[in-house]
């Protein structure tokens, strides 16, 4: 019996899967994963995710080029939460930025806490 066996999954089949860089311990990002994309990210060292809106199977940076290599893959006493520790190459936001927790709340104002890598129309093209 795999690990994966013994891993809770919502309804959808998904489990959530923490993205923290390695050595900082930085949170770089929240997705979504499915057996499958457990599989793959187990099998090449890149992370895999479900895309909920999207309803597809993807690799990150395979659009962007930034990608993730992965360097543990753990998960928690309960078994419904994955922790997946990468180096981070490039940017792991869509919107450019190094996380995607780069807007901190103080009282009940926001502010961007992080400079941008890139702009996102230089990762994907322009949107028309």
């Amino acid at each position: 019996m795999s690990f994966i066996d013994g891993l809770k999954f919502n309804e959808q089949g998904l489990i959530p899967a923490i993205v923290q860089e390695e050595g900082s311990g930085r949170v770089l990002m929240m997705a979504w994963m499915n057996a499958d994309s457990i599989k793959s990210t187990l099998e090449t060292g890149k992370t895999h995710f479900w895309s909920r809106s999207r309803q597809k199977y993807w690799m990150k940076g395979e659009s962007s080029g930034n990608t993730q290599q992965v360097k543990d893959v753990a998960y928690d006493c309960d078994g419904d939460t994955l922790l997946i520790q990468v180096e981070q190459i490039g940017a792991a936001c869509h919107e450019g930025y190094k996380s995607c927790f780069f807007t901190s709340v103080k009282d009940t104002e926001t502010e961007i806490t992080e400079e941008r890598l890139i702009d996102p129309e230089e990762m994907y093209g322009k949107k028309s």
